[in-house]
């Protein structure tokens, strides 16, 4: 029985990453512009807003905002539209930092 080695993330895979990253990041500031949109992130996740900081250091936080604004169609259009980008890009970065897009199991 042989040992797969992890693929090492080449320029392309890293670049994306950090791209999904960076939109995290633009969504959780697009978030936090409203009180009503922060509250409802905050209730959702469990997160007093005194610790969105420290949060926001644990490796999935910002996949998290992304599935949060991805889980609501008027949030996404919403942000889509502030950051002047296509949905599709919202959804393709959360699935960047969420490890990929769920798959039918069944056909």
């Amino acid at each position: 029985m042989t040992t797969r080695k992890p693929e090492a993330r080449g320029k392309d895979s890293g670049a994306r990453h950090d791209a999904a990253e960076a939109l995290a990041v633009e969504a959780l500031t697009f978030l936090a512009a409203e009180p009503e949109r922060l509250g409802g992130f905050l209730a959702v996740t469990g997160i007093g807003p005194e610790a969105i900081r420290a949060a926001a250091q644990e490796p999935r936080f910002l996949a998290g905002v992304l599935e949060h604004i991805t889980g609501d169609e008027r949030l996404l259009l919403d942000f889509a539209a502030d950051a002047q980008i296509k949905p599709a890009a919202v959804m393709r970065a959360a699935a960047e930092l969420g490890g990929g897009v769920w798959e039918r199991d069944v056909p």
